[in-house]
């Protein structure tokens, strides 16, 4: 399984992001474990959505075309997960971890 950093990010963006916010918690995590946020957010918007089960994957694949929430959930090194959200009106993506949701 390819590292955090290591996941290749394809050529063109699949949507608007909007506003990028992101949580205290989720501040906390990357900080902790010394990762940028941007690596997470082009990977969201690019489509890598990270480690979804093939329903969350369909559902996203259909929020692109239906103008839906859209989800990616990356596993960090300690095990804990990030969640990236862009909302379905695609005005704010937020970073979170999962409690904080």
């Amino acid at each position: 399984m390819p590292s955090v950093t290591e996941s290749p990010i394809p050529a063109s963006p699949l949507f608007d992001l909007g506003e990028i916010c992101c949580t205290p918690g989720a501040l906390a995590l990357l900080k902790q474990h010394n990762l940028h946020p941007i690596r997470f957010i082009a990977r969201h918007l690019h489509g890598d959505w990270g480690d979804l089960d093939a329903e969350d994957v369909a559902a996203n694949r259909q929020a692109l075309i239906h103008h839906a929430r859209l989800l990616s959930a990356y596993p960090l090194p300690n095990g804990e997960r990030l969640w990236v959200i862009t909302e379905a009106d695609r005005r704010v993506t937020t970073l979170l971890r999962p409690d904080e949701y």
